[in-house]
């Protein structure tokens, strides 16, 4: 509905200025405030000022006069105006229409306060089919889609983090036990360097003085110790890029399997596109082809109950006077005779220009159902295209996730190729080292030699348990700073869940609080209407399940239920093919302006618009419009010429 906020129009009239639309040439009618009957003969343009009245207000569900090519309507409420333009396109085919409508969406305002004979909510009722496509119209289902889909995202990136948050606590455990094992190793192997460096500097001191090439002895032990300390340094280093390069490898063959479980898509989203465009061109055909078959039924019923603008019409079209030898004009001679076709002359009877209009409205009822089932038909289209460009999507995802591991796993295959290269240059020089010092070595230096080795095997452990000790306590405190953020991460993956199950039964129980509503409402109007022999209509919200798109959903339908009363006063069931044409008539307008209160339309706009009231006695109608008069500014109602006595207070609009 329109977001702007809704004039004070209660004790203002309302004007509505009408130009070529339907068989309206050109009129001023005011509307007041409360109940405006349109009362005179069938076929005085009363239901075209309806559905001029419908455009200004927001419909598109309008039609220019015949033999124009644009016209207008223009209401105004107190300051406030109303304005909309008709205008036939290039090909003369279908009517553009421009201006300032009342409202800018009309949906709920179609289906449940503009209830001339085709209102889509009365013809569900009729058809026995759709019930359920016409109460959720106006519930904006697609936008709780997209938003269920972008919380789904969003919750699928929160239990990422947060499975990777469980894994680094369970790593956070292992970390701190080798962190500790690490510390006793160290200060173990501090201890026995501490032993071994007393008794070097204890042989050093007796065998000083007598070694000459003690220096050269000494300085290549350090020349050796350094060099097998960095040659284990690459080992450790060439031990953790396989180690990395491993688990790279794993997520590239992971990735590799999902997207082999997801099809290629692309053209069946073509397609389902493709189908769609069909299907809403079609459903575009058909609503200009239901339009057209009411207007041609609307104008040949007025003509068969003695259509006065056709007599005006053919008139216009004579070429001047008759000539004396004239039995009259030509127009008396079409419309004097009711068994006169208007179109050719040729003499037709009555039942036959009847059965005709039979036929127009079982086509017409037709053009209904299937643009209801091309509805239905668009929807499950519509979703299954969203959930195609969600496998297309994640298929993007995985390709280009893989695509970036495999270029990490050449990096770490190109580091590991260069740090095999070093670890084999090191091991070159630490062999080198080690003949040098068994050449400078004799037999008095076995034993300090041995100790020497010995402590430098120590201190290249010392070494290597101090690195690793470091980069487990980074790892540690990387850990303990990200699992700070555990808890806020879950309570908003909470929130998101709460917001999704929210969401998720929105549907559902919009659903079947419309029923209750409906359901309720309905029963009120039966009331007032005292249709002793219908005692109850209701609807059932049902579920099933059924396939769609290679997978099994959930799917709801309403059903029509009719319980009667026998003669002996005992209620049964029976079914909505039992009911009459007339009863048909009347369980639609009750259904129709059940939703109009269950919709709250009145909210959003003042005026509700009834028509095809013939299966509805006087004093019944007096007592329904008196009900609806309480809910709508304006109620404008086109009363049969047997039913326009009504007693309810109300402004009478005889010229149009």
């Amino acid at each position: 509905m329109s977001e702007m906020s809704s004039p004070e129009v209660t004790n203002a009239s309302a004007e509505v200025d009408v130009v070529n639309i339907g068989g309206i040439i050109d009129t001023s009618v005011s509307l007041r405030p409360g109940v405006n009957v349109l009362t005179g003969r069938n076929a005085t343009n009363r239901t075209s000022f309806l559905r001029a009245l419908m455009a200004a207000l927001g419909s598109d569900r309008v039609s220019l006069k015949s033999d124009t090519e644009q016209g207008s309507v223009k209401l105004t409420l107190g300051d406030q105006t109303y304005t909309r333009t008709l205008r036939r396109d290039g090909s003369g085919s279908r009517i553009q229409l421009d201006g300032d409508p009342y409202l800018e969406e009309s949906t709920a305002a179609n289906l449940f306060a503009f209830l001339l004979e085709d209102n889509e909510a009365r013809q569900s009722v009729v058809r026995a089919d759709g019930l359920r496509e016409v109460m959720m119209e106006p519930v904006d289902v697609e936008s709780i889609r997209a938003e269920i889909e972008r919380l789904e995202a969003k919750k699928r990136d929160l239990e990422t983090r947060l499975d990777d948050l469980e894994g680094a606590r369970d790593r956070l455990v292992e970390l701190r036990s080798r962190r500790a094992e690490l510390e006793d190793e160290l200060e173990e192997k501090r201890a026995e360097l501490d032993d071994i460096e007393a008794t070097i500097e204890a042989a050093d001191t007796s065998v000083e003085e007598t070694r000459k090439e003690q220096k050269t002895f000494e300085s290549t032990l350090g020349a050796l110790r350094d060099a097998r300390s960095t040659l284990e340094d690459i080992r450790f280093k060439i031990e953790s890029e396989r180690e990395s390069l491993t688990s790279t490898r794993d997520s590239i063959e992971a990735a590799r399997e999902e997207l082999d479980e997801l099809d290629e898509v692309e053209s069946e989203i073509a397609v389902v596109e493709e189908r769609i465009e069909a299907l809403t061109d079609r459903k575009r055909e058909l609503d200009s082809t239901v339009n057209g078959l009411q207007n041609l039924i609307r104008f040949n019923e007025e003509v068969l109950d003695g259509e006065n603008d056709l007599r005006e019409t053919l008139r216009s079209i004579e070429d001047g006077p008759a000539d004396d030898g004239d039995t009259g004009s030509i127009t008396d001679q079409l419309v004097a005779d009711e068994r006169v076709c208007w179109t050719c002359g040729t003499e037709v009877e009555r039942n036959r220009i009847e059965s005709m209009l039979d036929r127009l409205r079982s086509t017409s009822r037709e053009k209904q159902q299937e643009r209801s089932d091309l509805t239905s038909d668009l929807d499950e289209l519509r979703t299954r295209r969203r959930e195609l460009v969600s496998q297309r999507d994640r298929r993007q995802e995985l390709k280009e996730r893989i695509e970036r591991l495999e270029e990490e796993a050449d990096e770490r295959e190109g580091r590991l190729e260069r740090l095999t290269e070093e670890h084999e240059t090191a091991e070159r020089r630490v062999r080198k080292l080690e003949s040098r010092a068994d050449e400078l070595r004799t037999d008095d230096d076995d034993e300090l030699l041995e100790l020497h080795s010995e402590a430098n095997e120590i201190e290249f452990e010392i070494g290597r348990l101090s690195t690793q000790l470091e980069e487990i306590s980074d790892e540690i405190e990387d850990i303990e700073s990200q699992l700070i953020q555990e808890s806020e991460l879950e309570n908003r993956r909470q929130d998101i869940q709460a917001e999704l199950e929210e969401l998720r039964t929105k549907v559902d129980k919009m659903e079947r609080d419309a029923v209750s509503q409906f359901n309720d409402h309905m029963e009120t109007l039966l009331e007032i209407l005292e249709y002793n022999d219908l005692e109850r209509v209701w609807i059932e919200r049902r579920n099933s399940e059924r396939s769609k798109s290679r997978r099994s959903t959930s799917d709801s339908r309403f059903d029509l239920h009719v319980v009667r009363k026998g003669e002996s006063g005992a209620a049964y069931e029976d079914t909505v093919d039992h009911l009459s044409e007339s009863e048909r008539e009347v369980v639609g307008l009750v259904f129709a302006l059940a939703g109009y209160l269950v919709h709250e339309v009145n909210e959003e706009l003042p005026f509700v618009l009834l028509d095809s009231l013939e299966s509805i006695d006087a004093n019944r109608l007096d007592a329904l419009i008196g009900y609806f008069s309480g809910y709508a500014d304006y109620l404008v109602a086109l009363l049969p010429e047997d039913a326009s006595e009504i007693t309810i207070e109300h402004h009478r609009v005889t010229d149009i």
